[in-house]
Formats: structure tokens, C-alpha cells, sequence
């Protein structure tokens, strides 16, 4: 696909503690690789990607593909920059929550990051995919699989366990949520819960990631 040759542009923010590998596990999603001298983000990152999306009916046909531009925005876990990892949460789709498997405290924090997109996001029940990332330390893992899976079915998130390094599920967890997106987009008749400029068709953007928006149009509608 050449540039501007693309149905929808979707925008995820990937969440979590500094250190958890939000910025190898983007880096894995869009180029294949994985970089182990990443250096702390900064503010505000992001990557890009395109793939064709095919949505599946209830009966198993699938439908026609959808291209479709990924950004996914990579923020920095870092208390001081939290005011404006935030401010970016309203004009994101979906959000890839990250913990770190070897850190029992950034999974802990899970909870509070899962409140801060309850007040900031789109709507009080966004699309989340929660992640343990670095699944290939597993003679240092900490956090319990079983653990995991029962805070993300407190959630009703799903949860992949994955490794930036070597890849694992990491395609399929971001896989997952621009189905859960793309489906609730389906859905949903009114579409006045879909932060400006998320969705792009036929190569027309209607704003920038970071402009502000009103309290009522970010009100979910579904």
C-alpha cells in the first residue's frame, strides 16, 4: 500500500511501567526485530503499520479486506510524564496494557493504569489488551500465569503472555484488538464515540492525535 492507499487509520497507545518493553514490543509488531539497547521513551513515540483486516461473519464467511493504517503510540511509564501520556488517551482506539512478568509491581500497577484509562479514555469500558510481556525470562518470572488471567477476566480484557524478544504472541495480541475495534465499529450505528480523527476512510483525516476534545463527544456509544 502506498501512502494515503488505505481504508481506516487506527491509532493504539501502548500502556504501562517504564521498563516493561513497550518500545521493543512495538518495535517487534512493525519491523520484526528486537532491540535490547532501547533506551528510556521519552514523552511521546510512535511506530506504523499496514495490514488488511477481514472480518469474519457469525456463519464463517469472511468479508471483504479492509486496509488499514496502525499507529501505535508509545508513551512513557514514567510518573512525570503521566499528565501527558493521559492527554493522549481520548483520541486512542484501543490500548495495549503492558506489565512486565519479572515485576511483580508493574503488575500490580495494572490496576491503576486500568483506572486511568476508566477516567481518560473514549469511554469508561475502552478496548484493552492486557499483556505479560518478556515470557522468555521464564527462570525469572514472578508473576503467575493463573494470576494473570484472573485480573483480566476481572477486567473482561484479553490477556496474551508475550516476549518482545523472540515474538511470541506479540502480533497476535495486537491482532486481537484491532478485531475487538473494528468489530465494535461494526456495531455501533452511532458513531459519535469514535475520537476525531481514529478513523481515516478513503485517505481523508478529519484532526491531529493531540487535539483536545469536549467531554461530550467522547462519550462512548455503544
Amino acid at each position: 500500500m502506498s501512502d494515503g492507499d488505505y481504508d481506516y487509520l487506527i491509532k493504539f497507545l501502548a500502556l504501562g511501567d517504564s521498563g516493561v518493553g513497550k518500545t521493543s514490543f512495538l518495535y517487534q509488531y512493525t519491523d520484526g526485530k528486537f532491540n535490547s539497547k532501547f533506551i528510556t521513551t521519552v514523552g511521546i513515540d510512535f511506530r506504523e503499520k499496514r495490514v488488511v483486516y477481514k472480518s469474519s461473519g457469525p456463519d464463517g464467511t469472511v468479508g471483504r479486506g479492509q486496509r488499514i493504517h496502525i499507529q501505535l503510540w508509545d508513551t512513557a511509564g514514567q510518573e512525570r510524564f503521566r499528565s501527558l501520556t493521559t492527554a493522549f488517551f481520548r483520541d486512542a482506539m484501543g490500548f495495549l496494557l503492558l506489565f512486565d512478568l519479572t515485576n511483580e509491581q508493574s503488575f500490580l500497577n495494572v490496576r491503576n493504569w486500568m483506572s486511568q484509562l476508566q477516567t481518560h479514555a473514549y469511554c469508561e469500558n475502552p478496548d484493552v489488551v492486557l499483556c505479560g510481556n518478556k515470557s522468555d525470562l521464564e527462570d525469572q518470572r514472578v508473576v503467575k500465569t493463573e494470576n494473570a488471567r484472573e485480573l483480566a477476566e476481572k477486567y473482561g480484557v484479553p490477556y496474551f503472555e508475550t516476549s518482545a524478544a523472540s515474538g511470541e504472541n506479540v502480533s497476535c495480541a495486537v491482532e486481537v484488538l484491532l478485531d475487538l475495534i473494528m468489530k465494535r465499529m461494526e456495531r455501533c450505528v452511532d458513531k459519535s464515540w469514535i475520537p476525531d480523527g481514529m478513523v481515516r476512510s478513503n485517505g481523508h483525516s478529519t484532526s491531529n492525535l493531540a487535539e483536545p476534545r469536549d467531554a461530550e463527544q467522547s462519550k462512548c456509544g455503544c
